[in-house]
């Protein structure tokens, strides 16, 4: 094999297929990066046998060929090169040459032949998304997937397809978040599906969405893909039962509120300043006529913050992990809220005065009447 390319656009890429590349695996194959040469550009892989990534680059290919060379490796070589063009080329023996103006490189690299496959999903069968809107619904939801492994099937987002509308839907057992998005080019689709896509692999497809252009989603029973511009990721989906997230909306409320959306954001993050670890970071919200009183109290001390709001139904006091209450808000592009609550150790549902079709749903934390 033997390969020129532009030193930029090659870092760029092996970038991207690291991010299917775990470094915690035993299997020294998986922590390599197949290259594989192919007429006017290189293709990469990176695959850890959850989720592969392939990327293509453009290049002058001398000599067609194919290699696995250490992910990490690689990738630090390829970043501290001079901008320039580099020189790839490779020996039967496996040795790899990497050469750019003065610097110049051999290390070992591994066969191709026993690199496992990354699975196929049919790509004649794909439905498009505009990125930008696949982006604001992974952003307004995957942060609030389950960390917890002894819950794996929390540890996704449930993606529903059913009449061109797409609800993107992750759950913790705190809280969960739920947003909605009707896609014109699915509308006359005989399209329903519901799967659940690892919540790594959204951030991971969300860190390459960016242009206008739009995304090419598939799926099978198995996998999924996403198609970003010259890039592939395929992940293999959960398996399980999601939660039933639609019987866990209150369907009344006794108290609604109507805020800025900055205004509590702000308050709630300097009320959190006092709290410097997870089981001491609760905060105190007291609803009345046209004022929240929002109260933190901890041996470091306490603090108090007011914000105006209009009160649809009865006065309230509750109070909330803040950590969960700002992740919600951070995440919420309107200037306005509506905040609906039942009582007070009933969930409390965050939605955008504006109509987007966005549901955060978060438990309170219990207190006691000396509190």
């Amino acid at each position: 094999m033997k390969i020129i390319c532009n030193q930029k656009l090659l870092a760029n890429k092996i970038g991207i297929v690291q991010k299917a590349i775990n470094s915690k695996t035993t299997l020294d194959l998986l922590k390599g990066v197949l290259i594989v040469t192919k007429q006017d550009e290189i293709i990469l892989k990176g695959y850890d046998l959850e989720i592969g990534i392939e990327s293509h680059v453009p290049a002058e290919v001398i000599q067609e060929g194919s290699i696995v060379i250490n992910s990490k490796l690689f990738g630090d070589i390829i970043r501290k090169l001079p901008d320039s063009f580099v020189e790839i080329e490779t020996d039967e023996d496996n040795n790899v040459y990497i050469n750019c103006l003065n610097s110049k490189f051999k290390i070992k690299g591994d066969s191709a032949k026993e690199y496992p496959q990354i699975p196929d999903v049919n790509e004649d069968k794909l439905y498009s998304i505009p990125q930008d809107v696949l982006k604001s619904m992974i952003k307004q939801t995957v942060f609030a997937t389950s960390q917890d492994q002894t819950k794996p099937i929390l540890m996704g987002e449930l993606l529903e397809i059913e009449n061109g509308n797409i609800n993107l839907v992750a759950i913790d057992g705190y809280r969960f978040a739920v947003r909605s998005c009707q896609v014109d080019n699915l509308i006359h689709e005989d399209l329903k599906a519901k799967i659940i896509i690892p919540g790594k692999t959204l951030i991971d497809v969300n860190s390459l969405l960016s242009s206008e252009e739009e995304v090419k989603v598939g799926f099978n029973e198995k996998n999924a893909i996403f198609i970003i511009n010259d890039t592939k990721i395929v992940t293999r989906l959960l398996e399980g039962e999601f939660i039933d997230y639609k019987k866990l909306c209150p369907r009344e409320y006794n108290s609604k509120i109507k805020l800025k959306t900055k205004d509590l954001l702000n308050s709630i993050e300097r009320a959190s300043l006092l709290s410097q670890s997870e089981q001491n970071n609760l905060i105190k919200l007291s609803i009345r006529d046209s004022m929240m009183a929002i109260t933190s109290n901890n041996e470091k001390g306490n603090v108090y913050e007011e914000v105006s709001l209009s009160l649809e139904g009865d006065y309230l006091d509750i109070a909330f992990n803040s950590r969960y209450l700002l992740e919600g808000l951070k995440n919420i592009d309107c200037e306005e809220i509506y905040i609906e609550f039942t009582t007070n150790v009933n969930p409390c549902i965050i939605k955008p005065a504006d109509g987007t079709k966005y549901t955060y749903l978060l438990l309170p934390v219990r207190i006691s009447s000396n509190n």
